[in-house]
């Protein structure tokens, strides 16, 4: 027993450096791909590890209580939690993580947890902008919830399960059985709602660039932002493998290298088509983006879980 749970161990934090440094070349890569677009040379791929290790090194005498301090830890406990209930490599016993122990929802709950302990922690450091920030988040949160919760209760529907390992295993056998071509309303009101949950252009109305100083990068230094861009690594490959596992048949391949490729692939497309519509639309205002998710996206959930009924 003692062997399974040190085996188990070790072929987790495999998994989490791999998603690490995935998640931190995959953020300089695209950072460098919109200043193509924007006619600038951009920052080097490796310049987050650059951010990362400065920050880290840092240290601060800047205290305004505990859980300011908490909220970048519950962040990275979001973050690490949504990772590690999914499975990155269908039938990989490295890759597997804990998929065995949790469900969709409890990925859910996990996302919703690291966003509510950073609004929890910016809301104490007296900043003004904080309430700002923190509304803006939550209200665009509930809203893009909406549609990626129908869209979730339509597959549990179509597969009658809610395990993502057995979402995954139905959808084998060739592209034809991937969610996206047999429930393409499911997988429409996912992916826009994945586009708020990125929260890109034209959903980046919580830090709002350009109009209010407010965010982790100014209401958080030293350590606490190293520990906030790790997480932002981790949670956005998290993300990307769990859309890739709901909709895109996830990643699977006798051969584990081959299959390791073949998520790199399926996750720098659904990475591409965020930044690509990020630098095609300027940014939404607060209330247009909450009247986006409840419009078109929600009607697309609404009728992919009716035709599932039926």
């Amino acid at each position: 027993m003692a062997t399974a749970i040190l085996t188990k161990a070790f072929y987790t934090l495999i998994s989490l450096f791999v998603i690490l440094n995935y998640g931190l070349i995959l953020m300089g890569t695209m950072a460098r791909v919109r200043a193509k677009v924007q006619g600038r040379i951009g920052q080097p791929f490796y310049q987050p590890y650059i951010d990362m290790i400065k920050n880290s090194a840092k240290r601060t005498g800047i205290t305004h209580g505990i859980m300011f301090f908490l909220g970048p830890v519950f962040r990275l406990a979001g973050g690490l939690g949504t990772y590690l209930f999914i499975p990155v490599i269908f039938g990989s016993a490295v890759f597997a993580n804990f998929s065995f122990s949790g469900d969709l929802l409890l990925v859910m709950y996990f996302i919703f947890f690291g966003q509510l302990g950073m609004a929890l922690g910016a809301g104490e450091s007296g900043h003004p902008f904080s309430p700002i920030g923190v509304s803006r988040g939550l209200a665009q949160m509930t809203a893009f919830e909406l549609p990626f919760s129908l869209a979730v209760i339509s597959l549990a529907a179509q597969y009658q399960t809610l395990s993502i390992t057995g979402i995954v295993a139905a959808q084998q056998g060739g592209f034809q059985n991937w969610a996206a071509f047999t429930n393409p309303l499911a997988m429409a009101a996912g992916m826009l709602a994945f586009l708020g949950m990125s929260m890109n252009n034209p959903f980046s109305v919580v830090v709002a660039p350009q109009e209010i100083p407010i965010g982790p990068p100014t209401e958080m230094q030293s350590g606490f932002l190293g520990m906030l861009q790790a997480n932002r690594a981790i949670f956005n490959g998290a993300k990307m493998v769990l859309f890739m596992n709901l909709f895109w048949g996830g990643a699977a391949h006798p051969n584990i290298f081959i299959a390791i490729l073949i998520m790199v692939a399926k996750t720098f497309l659904i990475y591409l088509y965020v930044v690509i519509v990020g630098v095609s639309f300027p940014r939404f205002k607060t209330h247009q983006s909450i009247r986006f998710f409840l419009g078109v996206p929600t009607l697309l959930g609404l009728a992919a879980v009716i035709l599932q009924m039926l």
